[in-house]
């Protein structure tokens, strides 16, 4: 969460948006977020979400755009958090600041639990289902039509302002991003292998059932993009955690996930998105920046620990240098 907005968010905002949909402050439980200020509440023996987003991070009508689409996957089979309607009846709720605005929106809170670290390493069984999961989420936007579109890839909120968030001493990331961007649009572009993405697929963003169901939810970074960014964000997070030391095991990983994965998307005679093998290093390098950028507007690096510190320092040294977690073993 960028600080300056930290400080812009006040109780009485929290307390109007509950408001908004029955609620009162004492309810509300707040669970954190990165972008968003994100609360839980119950209400009749169910547990449900109440996240406020800053107006300087998105506009009323990209809200809506996320909206409407979450309903259209949820019709068509796939277990999403569904949203709820305020007192109103209405999706998103405008709550007025001084300085700036917040949109309160409420979904229905995933069931399941998280697979966190380290039980997600390893773990074939839940990558054949994100697989799955991912290839239906695909499909699906392959036939959709909305009638409020997202932002495309290029807009993306961290892309847009990582001159303002890293400090001067990181302007060659500055550069390598601009060559970065003119390799994607280049990239060919049609209905098989571009359209509307999750955007930020990994283990926090979804909740596993005793049958090993994902629901999937936090589509505040849905986006226009190339299928293939799906796929590697997953990976991305998957691979990060092993350090420059541990190639082995980044490389062990990498093809564990590659193929329980594509065996869950292939099902039902789905078909990977062309060419999404030989893509997956730039989209992981463009994963990569956006960690970079999140951790420098989010974070106190002044003296950082020294897992953070030695993540930075590689992390750099990769963007740099126009290296992917996967190029030393491909």
């Amino acid at each position: 969460m960028d600080p300056h907005i930290k400080l812009l968010f006040l109780d009485e905002h929290a307390t109007e948006g509950a408001a908004r949909f029955g609620l009162s402050l004492k309810e509300l439980s707040f669970i954190g977020g990165f972008q968003n200020f994100v609360y839980s509440y119950t209400r009749e023996g169910c547990k449900y979400i109440l996240r406020f987003t800053p107006s300087t991070l998105r506009a009323q009508k990209g809200l809506e755009a996320e909206l409407e689409w979450i309903p259209y996957l949820a019709e068509n089979g796939m277990s999403v958090s569904e949203p709820i309607p305020s007192v109103q009846g209405i999706d998103v709720e405008r709550v007025s600041g001084k300085i700036i605005d917040f949109y309160a929106t409420s979904f229905r809170h995933a069931p399941g639990r998280k697979i966190g670290y380290p039980e997600c390493l390893n773990n074939p069984m839940l990558y054949e289902q994100c697989g799955r999961m991912t290839g239906h989420l695909h499909d699906l936007a392959k036939r959709y039509e909305p009638f409020t579109r997202r932002h495309s890839w290029e807009r993306n909120d961290y892309l847009l302002l990582a001159r303002e968030y890293l400090p001067p001493e990181h302007a060659p990331i500055l550069r390598v991003l601009v060559e970065l961007k003119e390799r994607l649009t280049s990239l060919p572009v049609t209905p098989d292998n571009f359209g509307l993405i999750h955007g930020d697929i990994n283990v926090g963003n979804f909740m596993v059932d005793e049958t090993g169901e994902i629901t999937l939810f936090d589509f505040d970074e849905c986006q226009y993009s190339w299928y293939a960014e799906d796929i590697a964000i997953q990976l991305y997070y998957l691979l990060y955690v092993f350090g420059e030391d541990s190639k082995t095991e980044r490389k062990v990983q990498y093809e564990l996930f590659i193929d329980h994965f594509a065996l869950g998307y292939t099902e039902n005679g789905r078909r990977l998105p062309e060419g999404w093998k030989d893509q997956l290093s730039l989209f992981l390098q463009l994963r990569e920046i956006i960690v970079f950028v999140g951790m420098n507007r989010s974070w106190d690096l002044r003296q950082p620990d020294n897992w953070t510190r030695d993540f930075l320092k590689d992390s750099r040294m990769r963007i740099i240098n126009g290296f992917s977690l996967i190029d030393d073993f491909l």
